[in-house]
């Protein structure tokens, strides 16, 4: 997921390499097939969330990376990765523009 999410960056102006990072993601997802999402019958509707945030991640940019993940029971149902669209100046006000993602993903 977060080397579909690397790549994804590149979307609007790609360049030959990207195009053969593409082409190794897919070759590994063929090899690994037999992998899939699993969600039982029985798991609880209690929904979890989390939330977290990479501070200076992108070297290019100097751009926060967030994340959030929801769950339904033990179950994956939702996921969010992507670029922060300003630069924080220290880890806490990247991890507050986090919160706030996460907040109107989750509303």
């Amino acid at each position: 997921m977060k080397a579909i999410g690397m790549v994804g960056r590149f979307q609007s102006t790609p360049k030959k390499s990207h195009l053969l990072v593409v082409k190794r993601i897919l070759r590994c997802l063929k090899g690994n097939s037999d992998f899939f999402l699993w969600y039982p019958k029985d798991s609880t509707l209690m929904v979890t969330a989390y939330t977290n945030a990479d501070w200076v991640g992108g070297i290019d940019d100097r751009k926060s990376t967030s994340g959030n993940e929801f769950f339904l029971g033990d179950c994956l149902v939702s996921w969010l990765r992507k670029k922060q669209s300003s630069i924080s100046l220290s880890t806490a006000e990247a991890q507050c523009i986090a919160a706030v993602d996460y907040c109107s993903q989750i509303l």
